[in-house]
């Protein structure tokens, strides 16, 4: 994790975005580098910096345009960057959309502030973080469509990515992945490559909705 995490804030309401961007501050190892009060801007600052955040938060609900379609966008023209949902909803359907589109976390607006660094610093960790009750919708998700789902062709994954994706479920970051499997984390790096591309899963977060779909991973609640 890099000593100072980037971060971009969006959301439409000025009193609560300073708030949060105060909250953020606070913490030494995180900046707020740049606010903006809706997708549009957002996408704007995003095309003229010369180099980009490392997370970006959104509010969802925003004026000319909102956090999913930002999301997105992108998703499709900055894949590797980490987008955290601020919202006030947290309804099955709504975080399985925000799963389909690409999110790496989701926090509510009534979090309490330790919960909101805490996500920041997992998602900068590890590319995501889906706390129980993400993983309990997801897991009733798959309940849901097990009748659209089909079990993996053998040898569709390695045994050993396999083992890598068990760990990335674990919420391991690429250091204990390595350590624990005895590899470089150059290698970890490979395998979480091969993986994306075999699953075609849009980032981490994708990875761990598809071990959960395949059953590769097991969640007891």
């Amino acid at each position: 994790m890099k000593s100072v995490i980037s971060i971009v804030l969006v959301d439409d309401e000025l009193l609560f975005r300073q708030g949060v961007k105060f909250m953020i501050n606070r913490d030494e190892n995180l900046e707020v580098i740049y606010e903006a009060s809706n997708g549009g801007e957002l996408l704007n600052y995003l095309e003229t910096t010369p180099t980009l955040p490392d997370i970006v938060i959104t509010d969802l609900k925003m004026p000319v345009l909102n956090g999913v379609e930002t999301t997105k966008i992108l998703q499709k023209q900055y894949p590797n960057l980490k987008i955290i949902a601020l919202t006030s909803y947290d309804s099955p359907s709504f975080i399985a959309n925000m799963l389909d589109v690409g999110a790496a976390s989701f926090i509510l607006k009534n979090a309490h502030p330790e919960d909101l660094i805490a996500t920041i610093k997992e998602v900068a960790d590890k590319g995501f973080y889906y706390n129980d009750r993400v993983l309990k919708i997801v897991k009733e998700i798959e309940l849901k469509n097990k009748t659209t789902k089909s079990e993996l062709d053998a040898g569709f994954l390695s045994p050993r990515e396999i083992e890598v994706l068990q760990l990335i479920c674990e919420q391991k970051n690429t250091a204990q992945i390595a350590e624990i499997l005895c590899i470089s984390p150059r290698t970890v790096e490979g395998h979480r490559t091969n993986l994306l591309l075999k699953t075609d899963s849009k980032n981490i977060a994708g990875l761990v909705v598809f071990a959960i779909q395949n059953k590769i991973t097991l969640i007891d609640f």
